[in-house]
């Protein structure tokens, strides 16, 4: 720990203020560029290029996407995590920086995560070239975080871990106002599944259903009753949610398909239950087909846990937020549904992850995380660089 961070911090502002535009200028870059999970080859050298500059020296992963770089010396080493993929969705925005590429765009804000992590590189990466970063901080720029299970599971299998006695990571909420920061010690996110189920029969003509298995028809009751089925087999308090999001079957009006896919994702706010659920999945989708002539097989991908946040991370996240931006910046959060592998770090060591707010101010409802609208507000990339260096100062 740093002798006496207050006086660091006091300076701070100043500090990213200096590299509020080259963050900016990466942020928007890697935003007109988006790549997806696994496939972020120029994404991860824009990065290893920004942190060369800074005198430091990453190290890109053995995948060959993402990087992790260690700033400073010492025994003690705290590690600060940004997420570098896109995703497959177009992209709304009305900017200079539109994303290029059709259907990809960094609809979830990963862009201002990395932004805000580089900007962090720089001031860091400044601080120990003056001798005052008196421990280590490791950078983590992960890959593939919306591709089941994760490429957290890459990092540590890396060795990203070792050493590391903390992580904190920030990941952007369009319901949160600019300038707050959300906190919650336990759970913040749900356990995480991708389900595909595929049918299959005979196919035929609409004219004579009875003669085949009428799949498109054993696939609309599969989507809208297994839900159903799974909430009455499950414990409510599980919080238990299973959404389609593809559904394809068929290429003609009046041909009875042989094969037709439904994928969603399985959601649960229980560990316990989300575990219950994959067994059952298979079992209740048999069941619900089987009177239609056709046969299903039901694939579930286990995604990921929780993210449980341990409590003296958040203590440490708060006073990082309190002293750099004030009080009024903390803000209370819910656990929500949605799945993020940041929780395979903690299920190695203590760490904690903050809501990043992203709403511009006098906006009353902003576009939601994985839409083609979001937009998030660039002013937050700097306070996330601010409460970042301030987590490795203050842990």
């Amino acid at each position: 720990m740093t002798t006496s961070p207050q006086p660091l911090l006091a300076d701070l502002k100043a500090r990213v203020e200096a590299v509020r535009e080259e963050a900016i200028a990466v942020r928007r870059d890697l935003h007109a560029h988006p790549e997806l999970g696994w496939h972020e080859v120029r994404t991860t050298e824009q990065i290893r290029q920004q942190l060369l500059a800074a005198g430091l020296s990453p190290q890109v992963l053995p995948t060959g996407t993402g990087l992790i770089c260690d700033v400073g010396s010492g025994d003690t080493c705290v590690a600060l995590r940004a997420d570098i993929d896109a995703l497959p969705v177009p992209d709304a925005i009305e900017a200079p920086w539109r994303s290029t590429l059709d259907g990809v765009a960094h609809a979830c804000g990963h862009d201002v995560h990395t932004a805000a992590l580089v900007g962090a590189a720089l001031v860091l990466a400044r601080m120990a070239s003056e001798g005052l970063l008196d421990r280590r901080v490791r950078l983590i720029f992960q890959p593939a975080e919306e591709v089941m299970p994760g490429g957290a599971l890459g990092v540590i299998a890396a060795g990203g871990l070792e050493g590391v006695h903390r992580i904190y990571g920030l990941h952007c909420d369009p319901r949160l106002q600019i300038g707050q920061f959300g906190l919650r010690v336990g759970a913040l996110t749900a356990a995480s599944d991708r389900v595909l189920v595929r049918l299959r029969g005979a196919g035929g003509h609409t004219s004579r259903p009875h003669l085949t298995g009428d799949l498109v028809y054993a696939l609309a009751t599969l989507v809208t009753q297994l839900p159903a089925a799974l909430s009455r087999r499950v414990d409510p308090r599980a919080g238990m949610s299973l959404v389609w999001g593809r559904i394809t079957s068929g290429s003609a009006a009046n041909a009875i398909p042989a094969r037709g896919e439904a994928e969603g994702t399985l959601r649960s706010l229980d560990v316990g239950a989300w575990r219950q659920a994959a067994e059952l999945l298979p079992e209740l989708a048999e069941h619900l087909v089987a009177l239609y002539g056709v046969s299903v097989d039901t694939e579930v991908t286990h995604g990921v846990p929780p993210v449980m946040n341990d409590a003296g991370a958040i203590d440490v996240l708060r006073s990082a937020v309190q002293l750099s931006l004030g009080a009024d910046a903390v803000a209370s959060t819910d656990q929500s549904l949605g799945g993020e592998d940041f929780a395979w770090y903690l299920e190695h060591v203590p760490g904690a992850m903050a809501r990043l707010g992203v709403r511009p101010v006098g906006v009353e409802t902003a576009a939601d995380l994985h839409t083609p609208g979001f937009n998030p507000s660039e002013h937050a990339i700097a306070l996330g660089t601010t409460v970042l260096v301030s987590s490795a100062l203050l842990d």
